[in-house]
């Protein structure tokens, strides 16, 4: 157990914390019970910098810039995403409770001077343990008698109880632990919350509508994942291969959820945030003949493995509304028993002739990996063709098998060496590679990034070219629900992505295998939509091409992009706003949610 740096009397005599690791028969509750206020955050920014806690320019918070179009330019395709753990514990908790998501750390210290709590909340992933180690002295600072509570992939750190002034460090499933230390019922079902997956979404300059419906829903069936690779925190986190929570566990229970996310949000798409979501087949299935009897044509953007997608038939595949797939393809020659027997490149060619884009994710940096034959190895991932690809380095992450590996080797780099913020897989291993030289990695990852995307094209392009082949294929096929599906989701192309091709072709007219790639696209668009599109396309076409532009220019000066922030209160939390700022006098300006606009920063 972490001793107390300065506990005070309150803490000594009234609570007297635990420090174990999501262990509910050790758990002793709150003595308020679910008339403690609760305070739920994500740590603080700005993100996309360098600074002391642990901030890094090439380490922002965006998923795609980070690790998937990262050299695309302004054809990188830049969103955030919700910090959705805490959004699901917000729903599952009776207390009063907040969220405030991606504020700035002065914005943190106005919430603890504005508003008491009982219980605050952190969840974050390693790199930032400095951050953490801020905000928990924030909290004693400002709010002594409060119980800090720390979860996240940061959990999968063993020492994280001498690292941080927490009471409580909760790894794995969090609903359960924060109903049992509410003095909840563990047996209640668990409430979906409402919320759409992405927010401030922006590519080629051009800022994309948030309006009801355009966004998909974020849905969270199950975490964890039982195939348990080696590298994998997510697996670790949840107790490592053969171990997941199924929050629904039947095909019912989960159309009931997306019935109710679809009206609630008026929307016919879905994030299936689930680590291998089809690898639950009976659910999945279920989902499948509820969705044909009641006429639902969603789509779904799904994680899976390559064994479990070939178990499935096309038309299982496509009549559950998979249209896009993240899908590992690791590397060549890999020995993943998810890949096994899988010919990965044909898997995807097929995929995409119906129509469903595919995310590819490879590794560089396996045992395997050298000098020698690291040109062969992107080749043979750039050669997958997939819509977009994410590279990583092969990163022992703490919890996992690899990472247990390198420790009992001796090959990991003591933190004064390597800190644990620069080990987010985009810049450095954390351990000595047996065959690569410190700082080789680095050109490597960005030699693959840069290869897929010269060989390849704009992700942009490559998803408009899957939509239209999906549209061709579908178009006037039978089954009613299908076309309506394929119709929806190929609608763009009949405006706006025409004049993003348009646009394309403007920039690529220097680059003859590019430009000729874009005429292509452009020509086989206008020969399936006609004359309407023909006339929009240069229309649309020319202020895209303006608004590319002025986005390479901002770029080029350092231009950077930083999430909006949330601030969020429940029913419970918003009436106990209202009881303590009753008096005329106190009023608050604004209370229950402030979303401020996405925060552009140019490089200081």
């Amino acid at each position: 157990m972490l001793k107390e740096k300065s506990p005070s009397i309150w803490r000594i005599l009234h609570y007297q914390p635990i420090k174990e690791k999501n262990m509910l028969s050790a758990i002793k509750p709150h003595p308020k019970g679910t008339r403690a206020r609760v305070l739920l955050s994500s740590v603080f920014g700005p993100y996309a910098c360098d600074d002391a806690y642990g901030s890094r320019t090439i380490n922002p918070m965006e998923l795609y810039q980070n690790q998937v179009t990262r050299v695309q330019g302004g054809f990188s395709l830049r969103m955030f995403h919700r910090s959705f753990g805490l959004l699901m514990l917000q729903a599952n908790i009776d207390a009063p409770c907040t969220v405030l998501d991606f504020a700035t750390r002065d914005r943190f210290i106005q919430e603890l001077r504005d508003q008491p709590y009982d219980i605050i909340g952190i969840s974050a992933i390693l790199p930032n343990i400095e951050k953490v180690k801020a905000m928990c002295r924030l909290i004693r600072r400002y709010q002594p008698r409060v119980v800090i509570v720390v979860g996240g992939h940061i959990t999968n750190y063993s020492d994280l109880d001498q690292a941080v002034d927490a009471d409580h460090i909760v790894q794995g499933e969090g609903v359960a632990w924060f109903r049992q230390f509410l003095g909840q019922p563990l047996d209640l079902p668990v409430k979906h919350p409402a919320t759409i997956s992405a927010f401030g979404t922006r590519i080629m300059g051009i800022n994309l509508s948030d309006k009801p419906g355009d966004t998909a829903a974020i849905l969270i069936p199950s975490v964890g994942c039982p195939v348990g690779c080696n590298f994998c925190s997510t697996s670790a986190l949840f107790g490592g291969k053969g171990k997941f929570v199924n929050f629904y566990e039947t095909g019912d229970e989960l159309f009931e959820v997306m019935c109710r996310l679809e009206k609630t949000l008026k929307v016919n798409s879905f994030f299936v945030l689930d680590e291998n979501f089809l690898l639950h087949r009976r659910r999945a299935l279920r989902l499948l003949d509820l969705m044909k009897t009641h006429q639902k044509s969603w789509m779904l953007n799904v994680f899976s493995s390559a064994r479990v997608l070939r178990s499935y038939t096309i038309e299982q595949l496509v009549g559950l509304g998979v249209g896009w797939i993240w899908m590992g393809i690791e590397g060549k020659d890999s020995q993943y028993t998810k890949l096994a027997d899988v010919d990965t490149r044909q898997l995807v060619k097929h995929l995409q002739s119906h129509g469903i884009r595919v995310l590819g994710s490879s590794i560089i940096g396996l045992e395997d990996h050298k000098p020698e034959n690291i040109d062969q190895i992107i080749t043979h991932a750039v050669s997958h063709r997939t819509d977009f690809h994410q590279f990583m380095l092969y990163t022992p992450v703490p919890g996992t098998p690899l990472y247990e590996a390198h420790k009992k080797d001796g090959t990991l780099l003591n933190e004064d060496e390597f800190p644990p913020a620069d080990a987010h897989g985009q810049y450095r291993f954390n351990y000595r590679h047996v065959n690569i030289k410190s700082g080789q990695e680095e050109d490597f990852l960005l030699q693959a990034f840069e290869q897929d995307f010269h060989e390849n094209g704009p992700s942009l392009a490559r998803l408009i070219r899957t939509l239209l082949i999906g549209w061709q294929r579908y178009k006037n096929n039978p089954d009613q629900r299908l076309r309506k599906r394929y119709a929806w989701e190929v609608h763009p192309l009949r405006s706006t992505y025409a004049g993003v091709v348009w646009a394309m072709k403007q920039y690529y007219r220097k680059t003859p295998s590019m430009f000729k790639k874009m005429d292509r696209l452009l020509s086989d668009i206008y020969r399936e939509f006609g004359w309407k599109t023909r006339l929009l396309a240069p229309l649309i076409g020319f202020y895209a091409y303006l608004r590319l532009l002025k986005e390479e220019r901002q770029l080029s000066k350092g231009w950077r992009y930083e999430p909006t922030t949330f601030y969020e209160k429940n029913s419970q939390a918003k009436a106990v706003h209202v009881r303590r700022n009753s008096h005329p006098q106190t009023q608050p300006k604004a209370i229950e949610v402030f979303m401020a606009s996405p925060r552009p920063a140019l490089k200081r």
